[in-house]
């Protein structure tokens, strides 16, 4: 047995003082903060093989081919462009036409074609609202794509 009069000694991590001492030194127990990361060491070992899994992706092909500007002028169907004025004006490919025959005028014109892109030029000053339902009542005459006109269709592109 250790004799009381003795300087305090450490049991188990722990600071054991002697009977006489009245004041409290505090001191930190490191031992749960050793378990606690030994224990987390031990969670990432086992999971880090799990994270390196290869998944395959088979992306498709981008074939890109530059189209001479005098062959695009001979193409028998040139590209569908509804262009969308100020003053609420619609025309395809320069023919005007009406908000209620539109989807009529465009379910004609995209029977004959072998694709069902729209390119749609509005005007800056044209009402957004007004620029949405024109394109809802194109995708109700069969466009499947529809691409916003940023610039002229033929002009060169701006650096």
């Amino acid at each position: 047995m250790a004799d009381p009069t003795e300087p305090a000694g450490e049991v188990m991590a722990m600071t054991v003082g002697t009977r006489g001492d009245t004041a409290v030194v505090p001191q930190m127990n490191v031992t749960p903060l050793v378990d606690v990361v030994l224990v987390l060491l031990i969670i990432f070992m086992v999971i880090t093989p799990l994270l390196t899994k290869t998944f395959w992706i088979h992306t498709p092909r981008q074939e890109k081919e530059e189209v001479d500007p005098h062959v695009a002028k001979d193409d028998p169907t040139p590209p569908l462009v509804l262009r969308i004025g100020a003053d609420r004006a619609l025309e395809i490919n320069g023919a005007p036409v009406t908000y209620e025959e539109l989807p009529a005028r465009l379910g004609r014109m995209f029977a004959a074609r072998d694709d069902h892109v729209l390119f749609v030029d509005a005007d800056d000053r044209s009402a957004y609202g007004f620029v949405v339902q024109v394109m809802d009542r194109a995708r109700e005459g069969g466009a499947v794509t529809i691409a916003a006109l940023t610039e002229p269709l033929g002009a060169p592109p701006t650096p």
